[in-house]
C-alpha cells in the first residue's frame, strides 16, 4: 500500500487497484537489427531489411513501492542490457527460415551475429521480449511487480503489441 502522504487529505485508493507505468527504449536507443520474413512470398518483408527498434515496456503493480513507484527506472539497467545483447546489430532469424545455413556460414566467418528466433516480427519480438524481461522484472522487483505489455515499433507507422492477461489472478 503507498504511503498516505502519496495522497491528498481525506482520499483513499480504491479496493481494487492496479498501479502502471512505462519505460521507452527509442528509435535512438541504438537496437538495431534487421530479419527478413520468409514466409511473405507476395512482400518486399521476405528481404533482409532492417530498424533501430523502439521498445515500450508497460508495468503493472498492485502496490507502489516506498518511493511511490511501480518501477524504479534507475534499476533497469539489467533490462536494457538484455535488449542489447538479443537486438542490437543483430540479424534476428526464424528457426525455420531455409536460408538458416547460409546466415549460420556468415556468423561462423564472422560477417555477422545472429539470434535465432521461433518467428521474426514486431510481434514475435514483443512477446519474446515480455517472456524475458517480465521474468528479469519479477527477479528485480522481489514479484512485485510484472510486465503487463511490450510494444515494439520498427518505425511510426508499424509497431505491434503483446499483452499479457490476469498476471495477479489466483494470488
Amino acid at each position: 500500500m503507498p504511503d498516505a502522504t502519496l495522497l491528498p487529505p481525506g482520499e483513499s485508493l480504491p479496493a481494487a487497484k492496479l498501479f502502471r507505468s512505462d519505460k521507452t527504449y527509442g528509435h535512438e536507443a541504438g537496437f538495431s537489427c534487421c530479419f527478413r520474413q520468409w514466409r511473405a512470398e507476395h512482400s518486399h518483408c521476405r528481404f533482409l531489411h532492417g530498424y533501430a527498434l523502439s521498445v515500450t515496456l508497460t508495468f503493472i503493480a498492485e502496490n507502489l513501492d516506498k518511493h511511490g513507484w511501480v518501477m524504479d527506472f534507475g534499476g533497469l539497467k539489467p533490462i536494457k542490457a538484455w535488449l542489447r545483447q538479443n537486438f542490437d546489430h543483430k540479424i534476428l532469424l526464424a528457426a525455420d527460415d531455409p536460408a538458416g545455413p547460409a546466415f549460420r556460414l556468415m556468423a561462423q566467418d564472422g560477417l555477422c551475429e545472429i539470434n535465432i528466433l521461433p518467428h521474426v516480427g514486431c510481434e514475435a519480438f514483443a512477446y519474446y521480449i515480455w517472456q524475458n524481461c517480465d521474468r528479469l522484472v519479477q527477479h528485480i522487483s522481489a514479484a512485485r511487480v510484472r510486465v503487463e505489455s511490450v510494444a515494439v515499433r520498427e518505425h511510426g507507422g508499424n509497431g505491434a503489441l503483446f499483452t499479457a492477461e490476469n498476471l495477479f489472478a489466483g494470488k
